[in-house]
């Protein structure tokens, strides 16, 4: 098939890769443009110093890393490789990162790739120059290695333009053409090319292409210090380019690659050189490459001066040369990646590195040619995912430098962003910190981890404390918080949760085109459902409730929920979708006493037979109209109360009086989550993505192959038979042993899966850990292992839920 009219802008190793991916599934008519010469053309990719160190937190980057890692090692350029795989080697030299060395090599275990352990012996065997005396330990993973990003791109040119893929040099792109909302071609200094599909390659300056079609691209070009020893006499005869590992010395920002016999040193212990995309010229203006800005020195003196600690053999060198590189960093430090939400057609693939290139090109071609990509979990990198607050300059400039500053840092998984903060607040910010609240932040909201009101709670109680790396971020009043619940009643601030308003004729059957559960009942039924991709990976969970015929209120995940519909809306306008979140708020009041709490406040019936449970209804408490949806995702009786923004300080006064009457409290999120694993409730993003689908996620409850077409139901029909993972319950007995997530789970000395989401259970005096593990050993009473830092962690399979299997105390 020859396939849609494709431009894709730059041709670094990003355009490279997705012209040899997307011309090998059989799409021809493509063009690649770049302002500069092939295959050098300028930009980061021709500079780049080719370190592809695979070890990431993220799954998915872990994994792009790993294709393009693969992938490098089968190209060369008439017989030169276009990888040297010499090892990745990271070194420690203080205690905090010994152990931080010990949960990366947990996260590269749980992704499936080999890695080992050193000790201060062996990385000096690995890697000579170290000093033995300052090196407390390493961790080596055998396939990383150097990149040859140049070659690289010249390999995968060749194989596209045997594929009949036009290479066009020396195009400055001007504009992108449009029509009636989707792209019509790209207009460069040499004439127009027709296009139905325009992907941005274009690296640093993807900012300006986006912005052609009216897209804000959240991309910061950053300079980057990448320096050149002269000859160091330790190395003298090295014959080939690289023969040890490459090197990362992180606790001082450093990594360290050969070059024959000179060293490369890439820094990014200096101050953050932000520059703005609209500054840097182009190739056709610049003298020498534009992605390269003059050396600062006095930025180097301390990475030298830590180089020549580390590896002494430099003491008898000098730096002879250096670079200012720019490189992309984003808000999240992730990828972005996917359609523009306002112009068909228009594709990003940006802000990725030599290290994921390769990987992010097949993920695109598989996006592109089968509507989806099947490869790789996307959700994390796609580039609707943010906020509009996450658009604007200054949060994009403040969170790129502060990634640039923390890209080597040890980072704690419930650690807050930096500056600009606090973004969004709810109408109860103010009484919650009156109350003494702990924030951290979700998508922009500062939102309650635990309260020091509730400090008196522990009275009598006895709450564990966990190991030292769980107890950052956390209190023992988080154990409290979550008792009082389950004996009381709680008020939790819910309003960080996404909330949808989809109206119209067409909304029921809309809704039921994109759902598993069927959604076109009763008004005032609210249902859990799955939305799903064409191959049947889970898109998101949400919550739908009927609020009138027409008139459906949904419980999202986030942005990309919002893009979801809005992209599969009907042409006819008989639906619309709109993002209520800003101006409602929500509170969730659970707990056995909630409707002690509740009735009193209002004339409506809220018993039982009133409200039952997974309904919803419109009502007052006291002043405030409210609507009330009977649902709780810590496994209590109660209901989340949604108004609009300015009557939210009202209900939270209004609730709270009548709550603290009755011996009530105010909870965090530190209580939620441990509550939520006791009752056996999924978190997208965290225990399921796109890449699981419901039967192996234990949700098969939320799916109705009865009902009638939905996207992914086809999909459903051949997966249906048998599961070969499935997510599990875990329980630890040591509270010590609490873990976060993301640690390998082990069979015997086999690694089989990753745990997902963790807490301590304070209601059943156990470690939970929800863990994706082989179907044969999810099987109740199993022994497994989960590898936390230098440990391992014994936990038996348990049936699930663990707390009301009843669910009496919901339907109550």
């Amino acid at each position: 098939m020859a396939g849609p009219r494709v431009v894709i802008i730059g041709a670094g190793v990003v355009g490279a890769a997705l012209a040899d991916e997307i011309s090998a599934r059989g799409w021809n008519e493509v063009t690649v443009v770049d302002q500069g010469p092939l295959p050098a053309t300028g930009g980061s990719s021709s500079h780049a110093p080719g370190l592809v160190f695979q070890t990431n937190s993220s799954k998915t980057m872990t994994e792009l890393a790993r294709y393009t890692v693969e992938k490098f090692c089968s190209l060369d350029v008439d017989g030169e490789p276009c990888f040297l795989q010499v090892g990745g080697l990271e070194v420690a030299t203080t205690p905090e990162r010994v152990a931080e060395l010990h949960r990366r090599h947990g996260w590269i275990t749980a992704w499936g790739i080999e890695a080992r352990l050193l000790s201060p012996e062996e990385c000096v065997e690995q890697h000579p120059l170290l000093a033995p005396d300052k090196v407390l330990g390493g961790l080596l993973v055998p396939t990383d290695g150097l990149a040859k990003a140049v070659l690289a791109v010249e390999a995968q040119i060749r194989r596209a333009t045997g594929r009949g893929v036009r290479f066009l040099a020396r195009h400055e792109v001007l504009d992108v053409r449009r029509s009636e909302g989707r792209v019509t071609g790209v207009l460069t200094d040499q004439g127009e090319l027709p296009a139905d599909i325009v992907v941005c390659c274009a690296g640093i300056w993807g900012p300006r292409i986006a912005r052609m079609v009216g897209m804000n691209l959240p991309l910061t070009p950053l300079g980057h210090q990448l320096a050149w020893t002269g000859p160091v006499p330790a190395l003298a005869g090295q014959t080939e380019e690289a023969v040890r590992p490459i090197l990362r010395h992180q606790d001082a920002d450093l990594y360290y690659r050969d070059r024959f016999d000179r060293l490369g040193i890439g820094s990014y212990g200096h101050r953050p050189m932000p520059v703005r995309a609209d500054d840097i010229l182009s190739v056709n203006e610049a003298e020498g490459m534009p992605s390269v800005l003059k050396f600062t020195e006095d930025d180097f003196e301390d990475a030298w001066t830590e180089t020549r600690s580390l590896l002494p053999a430099t003491r008898e060198a000098k730096v002879e040369e250096g670079i200012n590189g720019l490189f992309s960093f984003t808000t999240d430090g992730q990828p972005l990646l996917g359609q523009s939400p306002d112009v068909k057609g228009f594709w990003v693939a940006e802000a990725v590195w030599v290290t994921h290139s390769a990987g992010v090109g097949r993920a695109m071609a598989e996006w592109l040619v089968d509507g989806h990509c099947s490869s790789f979990d996307l959700h994390e990198c796609d580039v609707n995912r943010f906020e509009p607050h996450q658009l604007a300059p200054e949060y994009v400039l403040a969170r790129g430098c502060r990634n640039f500053v923390e890209v080597y840092d040890i980072l704690h998984p419930l650690q807050p962003s930096g500056d600009p903060r606090p973004i969004r607040t709810s109408p109860f910010h103010a009484r919650q910190q009156e109350l003494g609240a702990h924030f951290l932040e979700a998508n922009g909201w500062e939102r309650p981890q635990w309260y020091e009101a509730n400090a008196g709670l522990l009275e009598g109680r006895s709450i564990p404390a966990p190991n030292d790396w769980a107890a950052r971020h956390w209190s023992p009043i988080v154990g409290a918080e979550a008792q009082a619940t389950r004996e009381s009643v709680a008020m939790y601030d819910m309003t960080a949760l996404k909330r949808l308003e989809i109206t119209g004729p067409g909304a029921a059957a809309f809704l039921e085109g994109l759902s598993t559960n069927r959604i076109d009942k009763s008004v005032g039924s609210v249902t859990y459902t799955l939305l799903l991709d064409e191959d049947g990976g889970i898109r998101s969970d949400v919550t739908v409730a009927r609020l009138a015929r027409d008139h459906f209120q949904v419980g999202a995940n986030g942005n990309l929920d919002l893009d979801w519909f809005t992209r599969h809306l009907p042409a006819e306008g008989t639906v619309q979708v709109r993002d209520i979140t800003p101006g409602t708020c929500c509170i969730g009041l659970w707990g056995p006493l909630a409707r002690k709490v509740l009735q009193p406040l209002t004339d409506e019936d809220f018993s039982n037979d009133g409200l039952k449970y997974f309904r919803a209804r419109r009502a007052h408490i006291g002043s405030v109209p409210v609507t009330a949806m009977r649902l709780s995702y810590v496994g209590e009786l109660g209901w989340e109360l949604y108004t609009t923004a300015d009557l939210g300080r009202k209900l939270w006064d209004t609730l709270w009086r009548a709550a603290e009457s009755l011996g009530g409290i105010v909870a965090g999120r530190g209580a939620f989550n441990s509550l939520r694993l006791e009752k056996g409730y999924r978190s997208f993003g965290a225990d399921m993505t796109y890449e699981h689908d419901p039967y192996e996620a234990g949700l098969g409850f939320a799916v109705r192959l009865d009902k009638g077409d939905f996207i992914g139901r086809a999909a459903l029909e051949r997966r249906k038979a048998g599961v070969s993972r499935k997510l599990t319950c875990l329980t630890i007995d040591d509270p010590r042993s609490v873990v976060m997530g993301k640690e390998p789970v082990y069979d015997g000395d086999r690694a089989v899966g990753h745990v997902t989401s963790a807490a301590w259970g304070y209601t059943i005096g156990k470690g939970i850990a929800y863990a994706w593990v082989p179907a044969e050993l999810a099987s109740p009473g199993t022994t497994v292992h989960i590898g936390y830092f230098d440990r391992r962690v014994e936990a038996v399979v348990a049936e699930e839920p663990l707390f009301d299997p009843s669910m009496s105390r919901l339907r109550g």
